[in-house]
């Protein structure tokens, strides 16, 4: 799974504003799957694996182990997984 990164789409787009004012960080909406882009493995193609655009999300700092017995997305974030990333992945 080396040339897939996990992504966040968040509840708001993050800003240095948003961080700075209130200190709050916006919460994860969906974990998403993405190809790394052509010729750039560490760069975040333009696409999920679901098909939406990758402009605004967050790269995630933990990224798919090589493992078939971790999952490819971060265990707090299980109940946001994308139902359509994750059926990608597991076929």
């Amino acid at each position: 799974m080396s040339e897939i990164v996990v992504v966040y789409e968040l509840d708001r787009p993050v800003t240095t504003s948003t961080e700075s004012a209130g200190g709050e960080r916006p919460s994860v909406r969906r974990v998403h799957a993405a190809p790394t882009a052509p010729g750039a493995h560490t760069e975040t193609g333009p696409r999920t694996l679901c098909g939406k655009d990758t402009f605004a999300m967050v790269r995630a700092a933990r990224q798919p182990s090589e493992q078939q017995e971790t999952p490819w997305y971060p265990a707090e974030h299980r109940a946001v997984v994308c139902p359509d990333c994750d059926a990608v992945i597991e076929t």
